[in-house]
């Protein structure tokens, strides 16, 4: 592939109360080797200093960046689709204001995706990277693995933050949803027939443990009330039958106790 300067990416992150961190998000967005045309910092309706705080990084980065501010807050699904629309790139990446990317992310993954047209969406792995760690080296082309859409109702493939997809595909984030919203559009897009795929490499970083720490991965009730959800929404579409969707929510509960286990073995 021809060595390129920007990528025809819009980074889209829903920012709500993340004075504290969005800086290093967006400077992990910054330190990219292929760094995207551009990045959309979303506030939903943070009523704090974020928008402030937004507006600096927009200032200090020049056009680069763009700052959407919600006046009402309909929480991250929302958020990450008035982003999308706003977005003028053909591909989209999403980050949370309070996970980062590894330098090489977009050098790597979307490389991929210029490949493999057919791919609709791409995710790689994801790891809690703490204080002091390094940050691992990744393979220059990762092993990649086919998502079937039946696995994605077992467990989901990859988080938000590591996903770049094509912008023009005809779904988007359930409106007003609050908990495994991403898992949805995951599963919608492959029961459709589009093709899903993992880079085996992890080019994204979370900052805390992943169940049982405060922020929406802290309640895990509501979690698993979402993902039950999600089962429902697929079995009215005709994306699954009768029996699949009661397995699945069979397995979704063995799961939902086993992160409990999980949350307070790290509390």
């Amino acid at each position: 592939m021809k060595k390129i300067h920007a990528a025809p990416v819009s980074v889209v992150i829903p920012c709500f109360c993340c004075a504290a961190t969005i800086g290093r998000a967006v400077a992990s967005v910054a330190q990219q080797a292929v760094r995207p045309a551009e990045v959309i910092l979303v506030d939903d309706a943070s009523g704090d200093g974020t928008l402030a705080v937004l507006q600096e990084l927009a200032r200090q980065h020049g056009g680069w960046i763009k700052v959407l501010s919600l006046e009402k807050n309909l929480g991250a699904a929302s958020a990450r689709n008035a982003g999308w629309s706003m977005a003028m790139q053909p591909y989209i990446a999403f980050l949370d204001a309070d996970d980062s990317w590894h330098p090489d992310k977009l050098c790597i993954q979307f490389e991929y995706m210029q490949k493999h047209s057919e791919v609709v969406l791409c995710g790689h792995q994801c790891i809690w990277l703490r204080d002091g760690d390094r940050l691992p080296v990744p393979a220059k082309e990762p092993r990649a693995t086919a998502i079937r859409a039946g696995s994605l109702l077992c467990k989901n493939a990859f988080s938000t933050p590591t996903v770049l997809l094509q912008r023009d595909i005809p779904f988007r984030f359930k409106e007003g949803r609050r908990y495994a919203e991403d898992l949805l559009l995951w599963q919608e897009i492959a029961f459709a027939g589009l093709q899903v795929m993992r880079l085996e490499s992890p080019l994204a970083y979370v900052h805390k443990p992943i169940y049982g720490a405060g922020g929406l991965s802290s309640r895990l009730w509501e979690m698993e009330k979402g993902e039950l959800g999600n089962f429902t929404l697929l079995y009215r579409a005709g994306y699954i039958g009768y029996f699949r969707y009661a397995a699945a929510a069979f397995l979704s509960a063995i799961k939902f106790l086993k992160r409990l286990l999980l949350a307070k073995m790290q509390g």
